[in-house]
């Protein structure tokens, strides 16, 4: 159990806030042009009624019928990074374990809140695919991401399902779960896997990440212990319409077509970066998220050099189990892509200067 020191606050953002604001965003993983005019219409609508105290129980409601639960199995959040500081807050855990790399507000959130975290680090030889055997038996809550950020792996339903325990909470962060078609694996509407708790996030698919909305989903006795731990009217009459919004019919057909898309785009990316192969540069495969996790030689002066050329990608090395031969690629429409690839030649080439 490695617990070496990371900035576990730093997230892709950084990369493009104050003068990287002008590069093209590959370090964010929220999906581009979003979110849409048809969603903005929606949220822009909600501003009348801002005079009075927001009311979730529309938007729970269609969250729930979305899963096929019922409302007390879901909590509407601030965005999956609020969800994961009332788990930190609120269960009453001796010992959480957290899967890395992963997204690393988890466990800065546990840290927090007081708890002695223990890491089980998947590997780069296994292809960073989950071990259950690593999980300790005594771990009383388990965290793991599916799909991971930022190894972009997909992990069997079966698997995650297989780490539930009688007196063990699983946590299993679903964020990036619908740029996956068909969202196969997903254990989000599952009533039958002991303990788990899963995290949605609506952020990501439709560009919101500027109004935090997500949601958590869970059995209603540790629902309620949640929402205890909430402030009163913790989600905002635009999230909360944001939210009803995309769990609309429409709303899923138009994520489930962007998925297709990203795929598509993903592979065309995918096959970019294998033509830089003889030079060292190493994609995790098969990546099913909306980004691709790459090794490369001289990662960090590569970054710095594509940030020169105008592209913003994220280092690695800020995850647990990851170091600084690391990128995470957040997939973009081929155009784009195929301007990366060009900056990535040049940038590669400077860095063997």
């Amino acid at each position: 159990m490695h617990t070496e020191a990371h900035d576990l606050r730093h997230h892709g953002d950084a990369e493009v806030r104050d003068d990287g604001s002008a590069l093209v965003d590959l370090a964010v993983n929220v999906r581009a042009d979003t979110p849409p005019a048809w969603l903005r219409e929606r949220i822009a609508a909600s501003l009348g009624s801002l005079a009075a105290y927001p009311d979730g129980r529309a938007a729970r409601a269609a969250v729930a019928a979305r899963h096929g639960l019922p409302a007390e199995r879901v909590l509407l959040t601030a965005g999956a990074a609020e969800a994961f500081v009332l788990l930190a807050r609120a269960l009453k855990v001796l010992r959480p374990v957290v899967v890395h790399p992963q997204f690393t507000e988890p466990e800065a959130a546990l840290r927090d809140a007081g708890h002695s975290v223990d890491r089980v680090l998947l590997r780069e030889e296994d292809g960073f695919r989950l071990d259950p055997a690593a999980v300790p038996e005594d771990a009383d809550l388990v965290v793991i991401g599916n799909p991971t950020n930022p190894t972009s792996v997909l992990h069997p339903a079966a698997a995650l399902a297989g780490l539930a325990r009688p007196g063990r909470t699983l946590v299993v962060d679903e964020a990036f779960m619908d740029a996956v078609p068909g969202e196969r694996e997903a254990l989000a509407g599952r009533t039958d896997v002991p303990g788990l708790v899963v995290l949605r996030s609506l952020t990501k698919t439709w560009g919101l990440a500027g109004l935090r909305i997500g949601y958590v989903l869970a059995a209603p006795e540790t629902i309620a212990e949640l929402e205890r731990a909430q402030p009163l009217w913790p989600v905002s009459t635009p999230a909360l319409a944001a939210a009803e919004a995309c769990v609309a019919p429409q709303a899923l057909a138009e994520a489930a077509h962007a998925a297709h898309r990203i795929a598509a785009d993903r592979a065309h990316l995918v096959a970019g970066l294998g033509e830089f192969a003889s030079l060292g540069l190493r994609v995790v495969q098969p990546a099913e998220g909306p980004f691709v996790l790459v090794r490369l030689p001289r990662a960090a002066g590569v970054r710095h050099h594509l940030r020169d050329l105008g592209f913003a990608v994220r280092r690695g090395d800020t995850f647990p189990g990851l170091g600084e031969e690391w990128l995470r690629l957040a997939v973009r429409d081929r155009g784009t892509v195929n301007r990366l690839l060009r900056a990535l030649d040049q940038a590669m080439a400077l860095a063997r200067r």
